[in-house]
């Protein structure tokens, strides 16, 4: 395990959906990285309407305002990792593959959170868009993140099983993303168990379950924790370990602020040091 020892901070940037509410998106996300220690810097793909008991619908950028706001960032800032999460039109994958391809992006490591639908149910990406996020956007991940419905619509498959997360994780990686976390916390049993796909190395990540009720923001929450950790240069096995330890924790601290889900993007201290990744409250 390596990390930076600069005291001048990474730079991650959250290419990611506007959550008003501040449970998930790019409030999350910013909230996560600013835990860590990196200075989070943020590109907004759509802007969505919703609170913590319902999704109410969203205005989505277009390309050209995506990148409009992406290259003045790079111009003046070196960015050590990036995470995309709600991209809901194939205009807004491909412009984000395009700065991947293009940018000095292309140099950062990418984590691909292949966000499908909201807490509440409501879609987030059009069929086009998910399509073009299998051939143009997951063969430029460092990592894909997703949960369990999300896998299942991304590879077509049903998922019932340890042996189906693992199978869905190689089939994402043949569609060309380097490595693939398939998180099992949708599934049934008192433990929530993840595997993550790194170029064929399997590990599995086994946590208790957290009886937190209804949250909110999760993914983005763990996602944003992986770019943290690569940005500050873990080994991606070591960066997934830390970011479910950062979520756990953040699902014993849940609490509701509003009348519906709880979001888990608490105020969790990280602290690095040269015995390695303490998360508070461990």
């Amino acid at each position: 395990m390596t990390q930076q020892a600069s005291n001048t901070p990474p730079v991650v940037l959250a290419v990611a959906g506007l959550d008003p509410s501040g449970g998930a998106g790019l409030v999350a996300d910013v909230r996560t990285l600013a835990a860590f220690g990196c200075y989070a810097c943020a590109a907004v793909t759509s802007v969505t309407f919703q609170n913590t008991a319902g999704y109410y619908g969203a205005e989505h950028q277009s390309a050209a305002s995506l990148r409009a706001q992406v290259l003045p960032v790079l111009d003046d800032l070196k960015v050590a990792a990036w995470k995309t999460g709600m991209l809901p039109t194939r205009e807004i994958v491909e412009e984000v593959a395009r700065l991947a391809r293009e940018t000095s992006l292309r140099d950062a490591p990418l984590v691909v959170d292949p966000v499908v639908r909201s807490t509440t149910g409501s879609d987030l990406i059009g069929g086009d868009a998910l399509a073009a996020l299998r051939s143009e956007l997951l063969p430029l991940a460092r990592v894909a993140t997703p949960n369990v419905p999300e896998a299942e619509r991304i590879t077509g498959m049903k998922i019932e099983s340890g042996d189906d997360l693992l199978r869905a994780a190689r089939m994402m990686r043949g569609m060309g993303a380097r490595a693939v976390l398939v998180k099992g916390g949708h599934s049934a049993g008192a433990q929530a168990v993840d595997v993550l796909d790194d170029g064929g190395e399997i590990t599995y990540f086994t946590a208790q379950r957290v009886d937190a009720g209804e949250t909110h923001g999760t993914g983005c929450t763990l996602a944003s924790a992986i770019a943290a950790c690569l940005a500050r240069r873990l080994a991606l096995d070591d960066a997934v370990g830390v970011a479910k330890r950062f979520v756990t924790e953040g699902l014993r601290r849940a609490s509701r602020v509003g009348h519906g889900a709880s979001p888990v993007s608490q105020a969790v201290a990280v602290e690095f040091t040269e015995r390695g990744v303490r998360v508070a409250g461990e």
